[in-house]
């Protein structure tokens, strides 16, 4: 009857753990950085556009739009409505309570504008690439003989030194992200079997 109770002990901590370590890999952007969602200082156009260059989105990640209720709101269009500055086809409600998060659920392109007048003219827009989950930081390599997507460069797949001997920091990649991989892991395996890996 005791290792009923241990077992199930320990399966409501893996869940636990998993839970836990799920939720850390995901990251939250504050749109801007310090200066939140604002029109641009010193009417920089580049300024949401270079924030973005310094990020790495991936789905489940979310997006932090800091500004003051009724001075600003945040609208997602589509990339002819960001390049035109319009809300004419967006894309869900606009948001006009801030601050606001927003959740990525989705890899590609999302784009989002100000709706107030002129704001978005002023460069209070963003454009970010998203892309599928940080478990999956490396395509998977193409079957051998298959032919290569139209427009793309074969190439061939051969490990580097540093995959073989284990994992290796690429860009975007966090010891955040890299901890909250294997630990999952390494506790259930300590919690269910008693010692530690």
């Amino acid at each position: 009857m005791a290792s009923r109770g241990v077992f199930s002990w320990s399966v409501v901590a893996m869940l636990l753990v998993a839970m836990v370590a799920g939720a850390a890999a995901a990251t939250k952007h504050d749109v801007g950085g310090t200066t939140g969602w604002s029109i641009p200082p010193n009417a920089n156009a580049s300024f949401y556009s270079d924030w973005a260059a310094s990020q790495t989105f991936v789905v489940g990640d979310s997006l932090v739009f800091k500004f003051q209720t009724g001075a600003h709101n945040v609208i997602e269009v589509g990339k002819s409505d960001y390049d035109a500055c319009t809300s004419k086809n967006k894309i869900g409600s606009a948001i006009t309570t801030g601050p606001a998060t927003v959740p990525i659920s989705s890899a590609g392109q999302h784009f989002y504008i100000c709706g107030v007048a002129g704001h978005c003219n002023a460069g209070q827009k963003l454009a970010i690439t998203v892309t599928g989950s940080s478990t999956t930081e490396q395509a998977p390599a193409q079957a051998p003989g298959g032919p290569a997507p139209a427009g793309s460069t074969p190439t061939t797949t051969t490990p580097s030194p540093e995959s073989a001997s284990g994992p290796s920091a690429t860009k975007g990649s966090s010891s955040a992200t890299s901890l909250a991989s294997g630990f999952p892991m390494a506790v259930a395996f300590s919690l269910v079997f008693g010692f530690l890996i």
